[in-house]
């Protein structure tokens, strides 16, 4: 059995606690390695090496960092599609997901390429007779993130380059049910001149986790998870006196208005509900039909379903992969009747797809007529089912997402620029999309929603991720004139 370790100061390191935990390909259900769980110990020796490790990169060039983040960039895209393959083959997605969240992910490290430009500081001369002031900005020490299974390669490299560009050093602490592409990324990372030490992979558990939460040298700390598990990562860390990005969960919600192009809306519908298995935090969860749209919308929207190529992600014609673990796919199918039971209208019933082996899969659903007391509406489902909501006026669209605890993303899907515009102001989510389904921002703008979908002061990465890893220093100068000095500075008696 393959045996997924620790990276600590650049080598492979086995845990100490003896705990281990399965890994398998969600495809075939069929376990391929086990990755070893940290104790407290593999924690503490990690960081103690990221500690030591800032010493001397926190004083490395500008120049020197930059040339070694384009070289990371440039054996990320050569390995590109290896990194893929391994995140097929844990998590499940097809290669085409796969493929889209390496190219995400190389977005993040392009903008940390420009640390030059991202870390001038600012200076004031002569805010007082002989006196400067000056503006610059510091590394924070060692800092940690955590990051989960649906994007293992993407959210790392929504951390990992900021940071480290910045001259802090890093701990990760992957997901451990898919820890085999974050991995190697890191190996890619020595490989490109990173000195030893500047970045530490931990793989764990809870363990792992509470101990960077409380770890004294670890100065900051980013998460991306679940709401609940985000809230309790804000608390105990900022209780612990660190700096705590935590990144929950979401319900999205996508307004379609009558004049909408229904075809438009249909496709990004389906292709935002169930892309990655509806294993995503910006995924489409809820169709708002606003008025008329709603009948020839849910019929489009079915079409599209039936003809979607659900199987292993390895196979260049499926269009879904299976969900993550039994358990999850279990528990996303137990909504489907939840949602019939509670008097939503099953349009598409996903338990009914059949499959000829043992990988953890499950049909697209479509529920209509839900309302929002439905336990398919108030929880995050996080698979393959969309919830259509009908809706009589705008208004009452923008009310939903208003009243709903996350505010992760929006979408509207309207002809109507002035509704667009509308949409933009009263949207109470922190990405909005104007007919884009899934609003991420690029690597050079910053993501993160409100409320209940993020905890902290600062979103993740762009230029909120240089203002999250850096702390700022003001420096105020006065020097005495040379020509009244009593110091001899070897200039001209005429100077």
């Amino acid at each position: 059995m393959k045996q997924i370790q620790h990276l600590i100061d650049g080598v492979s390191v086995p845990a100490t606690s003896g705990r281990t935990s399965p890994v398998f390909n969600p495809a075939t259900g069929e376990q391929t390695a086990e990755v070893a769980l940290a104790a407290v110990d593999d924690v503490d020796r990690a960081v103690a090496n990221a500690h030591a490790a800032f010493a001397e990169w926190r004083t490395t060039s500008v120049a020197r960092r930059t040339k070694m983040m384009f070289e990371f960039r440039n054996l990320v895209v050569a390995n590109a599609d290896e990194i893929a393959a391994r995140l097929t083959a844990e998590h499940g997605k097809v290669l085409s997901d796969a493929g889209g969240e390496v190219a995400r992910a190389i977005e993040n490290i392009e903008f940390a390429c420009g640390l030059a430009e991202l870390l001038k500081g600012t200076h004031s001369e002569h805010a007082s007779t002989g006196v400067d002031v000056y503006s610059v900005r510091r590394p924070l020490g060692v800092v940690a993130g955590i990051t989960p299974f649906n994007f293992p390669a993407m959210v790392p490299l929504w951390m990992i380059p900021n940071a480290v560009a910045c001259g802090n050093t890093f701990v990760l602490k992957p997901s451990e049910k898919d820890p085999s592409a974050p991995l190697f990324m890191a190996e890619l990372f020595q490989e490109a001149g990173f000195p030893s030490g500047v970045l530490n992979v931990v793989q764990g558990d809870k363990v792992a986790v509470d101990r960077l939460l409380e770890h004294p040298d670890v100065e900051a700390l980013s998460f991306v998870g679940s709401t609940p598990i985000a809230r309790y990562v804000y608390e105990t860390g900022t209780r612990h006196g660190k700096r705590v990005q935590a990144l929950g969960g979401a319900k999205n919600h996508m307004i379609v208005l009558p004049d909408a192009d229904i075809s438009l809306a249909a496709d990004s519908a389906v292709s935002a509900a169930y892309g990655s298995a509806g294993e995503r935090c910006m995924a489409v969860s809820v169709v708002v039909a606003v008025g008329d749209v709603a009948d020839p919308l849910v019929d489009a929207i079915k079409v599209r379903m039936e003809k979607l190529s659900i199987g292993d992600g390895t196979d260049a014609g499926s269009e879904m992969g299976p969900l993550i673990t039994a358990a999850h796919r279990d528990k996303v199918a137990g909504y489907i009747g939840a949602g019939e039971a509670e008097g939503a209208t099953v349009v598409v019933d996903g338990r009914e797809a059949n499959f000829d082996n043992d990988g953890y899969f499950l049909g697209v659903s479509l529920l209509d007529h839900v309302t929002p007391d439905m336990s398919v509406y108030t929880d995050e489902i996080f698979g393959p089912v969309l919830c259509v909501v009908r809706a009589d006026t705008y208004q009452q669209g923008v009310d939903l997402i208003a009243a709903n605890p996350w505010g992760n993303g929006a979408a509207i899907f309207t002809r109507d620029g002035g509704a667009a515009r509308r949409f933009q102001e009263d949207a109470d989510a922190g990405m909005v999309g104007i007919n884009v389904p899934i609003p991420v921002p690029v690597g050079y703008h910053s993501f993160g929603g409100w409320k209940d979908s993020a905890f902290g002061d600062t979103t993740i990465y762009g230029p909120e991720g240089i203002h999250f890893y850096t702390r700022p220093k003001v420096l105020t100068t006065r020097w005495p004139d040379p020509a009244g000095s009593t110091v001899n500075l070897g200039f001209p008696t005429n100077h």
